[in-house]
This record gives C-alpha cells, structure tokens and sequence, in this order.
C-alpha cells in the first residue's frame, strides 16, 4: 500500500508566506494603508483580490510577478524530501492544500523543477484578466465554523482520500506537515495510523499543545524543523 504525503505550503515548503513575497514586486516593497486596512477576519482571499488588484494597478506585469515570486527560498531540507518523493512516487503519493494560489504555486515548483513531486495541489484558483490584473477566487465554499470561508483543509483531504478510495487506491499511512493554524482542523481527521506534523516553533504545534489537555488527536504528532526531519519519519513509515 502506497503511503499519502500532504503539505501545507507557505512556511512549509517554503520558507515564508508567498501571499506577503509578492508585495516585493512594488517599487515600494510596501502597501497603503487603505489596502492594508481592508483585511477582514478570515477572508484572506478576499484581501488577496485587493493586493493583487493593487499591484495590477501599479503597472506591474504578469512576468514581473513571476519572476519575484520564484525567487522565494524553499523550506531547509525540502528539496531533498521533494526530490525522494519524486524518485519513489510508486510508493508515495504527494499533495499540497494551500491557502495560497494556483498561479504562486505552479511557479514555485516549476521553478525548481519540482513539480512531479506533487500529485495534485488544493488552493484558491488564480488567473490574469484582460487588463493583466491577476484575480484570486475561493477554493470552494463549506460550513466548517472552524476554517476561513475559503478554505476547509479537512473538507478536502477527505474528499481526496474518498475518491482515491473509490478508485481503488488505500494508503497505509497519511503524514500531514503543516504550520499553521488552518492545518489543526485537517489534522484532526487523522486516524491512529497517521502522523501530523506540525512545524516547530510555529502556531499548529502551539495549538496540539493546548489539544493534550483535552480531546487529543488521534494521529501520532512528531514536531520538524527542516525537510530532513519530514524525510526521515516518511523513510521510517514507509518501512514499518
């Protein structure tokens, strides 16, 4: 049986938010404060539309974009684990589920020339409009209380494994790496077999912390620092 590898990206395969790299495209490396200010609680898409429409507005190009955000650096240790997992996809399956967007992540990966590490990714769908503004809409709509509005990690994930299972594929084991606060909600519906883990020192391993005293996962919890310490708990589950 195959083993499923998931990422988060921003903060996981990269080391930054891809989201907050783009600003770098500006001469000013900077937004006003009336963009700044238009930020509401959980509809970060929504803010994403009125940087980027920003951005467009400042004239600068599609391929300027581009180029800024494939310059944003890769997580310690992550292109080594992209790179096994691309060497060995007969046995590892791989997908992103992202808050970011497709045309950011696309980029990235074909920029490192590690795109056929990863089977599918899950983000906000991203296009340039005939004015060559780009455009960011939700990934899809859902009723977790607990997500953003655009965006239930969990809701995919199980959506994934119920079609992989529909067309015969079972995974021994699902490792789960993420960073942050979304990542909590898809982590819960992790069974005993599975490992989440969360990246030390940032808001998804402060929130299984607070977990402990409760209703803890049911997924095994090993905390990582760099792509290495993901490598070898995936080597190490692929031979247990």
């Amino acid at each position: 049986m195959k083993t499923l590898m998931v990422f988060d990206f921003d903060d996981t395969v990269v080391d930054d938010n891809s989201d907050t790299w783009v600003i770098r495209c500006l001469p000013s490396n900077t937004l006003p404060d009336s963009v700044k200010n238009s930020y509401r609680k959980g509809h970060w898409t929504e803010f994403m539309g009125s940087v980027m429409n920003y951005i467009g507005g400042q004239k600068v190009s599609p391929e300027k974009i581009r180029s800024v955000m494939e310059t944003i650096p890769f997580t310690a240790g992550m292109t080594d684990l992209l790179t096994f997992i691309s060497d060995h996809k007969s046995t590892i399956d791989c997908i992103v589920i992202s808050d970011s967007n497709t045309l950011f992540i696309d980029w990235i990966l074909q920029a490192s020339g590690l795109q056929a590490a990863v089977d599918r990714v899950f983000t906000n769908p991203a296009r340039f409009n005939e004015l060559g503004y780009m455009e960011v809409r939700c990934h899809h709509s859902h009723d977790c209380e607990r997500c953003p509005v655009n965006l239930c990690k969990r809701k995919v994930l199980q959506r994934y494994l119920s079609e992989q299972s529909a067309g015969g594929v079972e995974y021994q084991r699902v490792l789960y790496a993420g960073d942050g606060g979304n990542d909590l909600c898809p982590a819960s519906c992790l069974g005993g077999r599975d490992v989440v883990m969360p990246r030390k020192g940032f808001a998804l391993e402060k929130l299984l912390v607070k977990l402990e005293d409760g209703a803890p996962l049911s997924a095994r919890v090993v905390t990582w620092s760099s792509g290495a310490d993901i490598l070898e708990e995936l080597k190490a589950s692929m031979q247990s």
